[in-house]
C-alpha cells in the first residue's frame, strides 16, 4: 500500500495538472483577409550586404487589418507568428524577421517557427489596424532559390483570450 506522503504528492500533482490545463488559453488565428498585402515577397534589388554572409533586406511598410469583433471587451494577447516553412530557405536559422510597429503593437524580432507576443490588453474594437516596417536578415548560405525565384512567406496573427 503506498505511503500517505506518496498519495498526497500524487494528488497534488494531479490537481496542479488540472489547474494548468484550465489556465492555458487556446490560440486562434485572426482573420486578416482584408489586409491590403498579407503575403510578403522579397525584392533583392534593395538588399545590402552587412558582412560576407549576411544580407539585410527591407520589405517596407506592411499593413494588417485584423478582425477582432468576436473578442471585443475581452482581455487578450495577440502574437505575431512567422511560419516555420519559408519557400527559398534551407533552415529557420538562416532568416531573422525584424519589425517596427507604427501603432499599438510592440516591435520585435523572430525566426521562422517563432510566435512573438506583440500586444496584450482589452480588445476595444471590431477591427485592429496595424502597420509594421519589416526587415529581414538573411544568411545567404541558407538560401536555396532558383534563378528568378523569390523568398516567400505569409506571417499571421493569433489571439488568446484570458479568463
Amino acid at each position: 500500500m503506498p505511503s500517505f506522503r506518496l498519495r498526497c504528492c500524487a494528488a497534488l500533482l494531479a490537481m496542479a495538472g488540472a489547474c494548468g490545463q484550465g489556465a492555458h488559453a487556446q490560440a486562434t488565428r485572426l482573420d486578416d483577409s482584408s489586409s491590403p498585402r498579407p503575403q510578403i515577397n522579397s525584392d533583392f534589388r534593395n538588399a545590402q550586404m552587412l558582412d560576407p554572409n549576411t544580407i539585410s533586406l527591407p520589405f517596407g511598410h506592411v499593413e494588417y487589418r485584423l478582425a477582432t469583433a468576436a473578442y471585443v471587451g475581452k482581455q487578450a494577447r495577440i502574437y505575431y507568428v512567422i511560419p516555420l516553412a519559408v519557400a527559398g530557405l534551407r533552415s529557420p536559422m538562416g532568416m531573422q524577421v525584424q519589425w517596427r510597429s507604427s501603432g499599438l503593437f510592440q516591435g520585435g524580432m523572430g525566426r521562422p517557427g517563432d510566435r512573438v507576443l506583440v500586444w496584450s490588453g482589452v480588445v476595444r474594437a471590431p477591427w485592429i489596424t496595424e502597420s509594421f516596417d519589416l526587415q529581414l536578415r538573411l544568411d545567404q548560405r541558407q538560401l536555396q532559390m532558383s534563378q528568378g525565384g523569390s523568398l516567400r512567406f505569409e506571417s499571421y496573427f493569433e489571439i488568446e483570450t484570458q479568463p
